[in-house]
């Protein structure tokens, strides 16, 4: 029985994991009207390790039991708490819009299967491109329709475009090293590392004033559950289980999806354009799992 509950919960995983992302750029909208950047990335952390530990402390697997073990885990939390999330929301504090950073964000993919060959051996194939390509062209069309691309500041496009090289050393470096750990364990070392190193950010950059409105609760609650615990816990977990490339392909979902929950949540507008590009990115998607079947 548990064989088969674990097998239908890894075939839905990457959709839950994609859905639980995508809401991530709402929730994050609606809170960030009461609450700094660094200042929400800190809370955000801090809540996310006080619901984990009692979990981590009862129901979790043995602790990493190496000094290079846990030096991994330090890591790749450092690359997506952050320098993933850190500079991303630095970038829209600096005045980056939602397109420019989705389309920078999209060429994720593209560079895992691009240095891919170079860090963990994966092989490309017509398939794995086409469906890259395909999948980047979706997720222009999705920006553009929404027409959020515009200007934005070089010190926005420098933090977003490092943002971009730390999830994707982050995706690597999880498949290059092999070591598997437990997403419980791994997700609150993670966001340890997050508090700390985000902490003193936020004390010498910002007012930390946080207005505690019923908004800002439901963005909190939303970004620790279901985007710190559950995605990134699924996030890492499918990284050590399949191919960096397919996983990461699984991003070009995500600013269709967000769209899509905004104009849910939000009432913002969805255009034909942007059905045609959700389109794209999902085929996009299936050429590339396609190709690592």
């Amino acid at each position: 029985m548990e064989i088969t509950v674990g097998k239908y919960f890894w075939k839905l995983a990457p959709f839950i994991f994609v859905i639980f992302w995508s809401g991530g750029y709402t929730f994050a909208k609606l809170g960030l009207a009461y609450i700094e950047p660094m200042t929400m990335l800190v809370v955000r952390y801090g809540i996310a390790v006080c619901v984990l530990l009692p979990f981590v402390l009862w129901f979790s697997k043995p602790w990493p039991a190496s000094v290079p073990h846990w030096t991994v885990l330090v890591i790749t939390g450092f690359l997506l708490q952050c320098v993933y999330f850190g500079l991303s929301y630095l970038a829209f504090k600096k005045g980056m819009n939602a397109g420019t950073a989705a389309v920078i964000m999209s060429l994720q993919p593209i560079l895992v299967a691009a240095l891919g060959p170079s860090f963990i051996g994966s092989r490309g194939g017509r398939y794995l491109w086409a469906g890259l390509i395909i999948g980047f062209i979706g997720v222009a069309l999705v920006t553009m329709s929404g027409n959020s691309l515009g200007p934005s500041p070089w010190v926005a496009v420098f933090l977003a475009l490092s943002a971009l090289i730390g999830i994707t050393v982050a995706t690597l470096f999880e498949k290059w090293h092999g070591l598997k750990t437990d997403p419980m364990i791994g997700g609150f070392v993670q966001y340890i590392v997050g508090f700390v190193v985000l902490l003193p950010v936020a004390i010498a950059t910002e007012t930390m004033v946080i207005d505690w409105h019923p908004e800002l609760i439901i963005s909190l609650a939303y970004l620790v559950i279901a985007n710190s615990i559950i995605s990134v816990g699924i996030y890492i977990a499918l990284l050590q289980r399949g191919d960096a490339t397919n996983i990461s392909s699984l991003l070009y979902l995500v600013p269709p999806l967000a769209m899509f929950i905004a104009w849910f949540i939000l009432g913002e507008a969805v255009s034909k354009l942007a059905l045609v590009g959700f389109a794209l990115s999902a085929a996009g998607v299936y050429l590339v799992s396609r190709r690592a079947s």
